[in-house]
């Protein structure tokens, strides 16, 4: 098992590996999934990462898991109960397999769309990255969690 808090060097594998990933759930989840987008530090192009692939599907009733939770299960991710963010539900993966992380969020809310804005600001304007970086290995690496809350304050 990969250490999940190592920051990595970019890797080009990590498109591809969320174009798998994508394809696999569109397939699982058919129209309950409005979108599934690349979201997180590893969809940021050139950007140093955590090399864990973070994926958004938006669905259109967050509320309605009976609608999605079996589809996600089928394809190796488990509903975590215990999130505390109650704008989303969370999916992970079933251990000893690859770390990757699931937000569900409803089509068109203010957490799915910031998400989505933050990762297209940043991939648009790269130079701003240094304003939430930290130097790894003498190198300025750009942390991004795109937990609404930690980019408010």
């Amino acid at each position: 098992m990969e250490n999940q808090w190592r920051i990595a060097p970019y890797d080009p594998a990590w498109r591809h590996l969320f174009s798998e990933l994508g394809m696999k759930l569109r397939g699982a989840l058919g129209e309950a999934a409005v979108r599934i987008d690349h979201v997180g530090s590893t969809s940021i192009p050139g950007m140093d990462a955590k090399p864990i692939i973070d994926v958004q599907v938006s669905v259109a009733a967050l509320q309605d898991v009976a609608r999605y939770q079996d589809k996600m299960e089928s394809v190796g991710f488990v509903h975590r109960e215990d999130n505390p963010d109650l704008t989303k539900k969370y999916f992970r993966e079933v251990p000893g397999t690859r770390r990757t992380h699931i937000h569900v969020r409803q089509a068109g809310s203010w957490s799915e769309q910031l998400t989505l804005l933050f990762r297209d600001y940043l991939r648009e304007h790269p130079q701003d990255c240094p304003k939430n970086f930290m130097l790894v290995n003498g190198k300025r690496t750009c942390l991004i969690f795109f937990h609404a809350v930690k980019y408010m304050s």
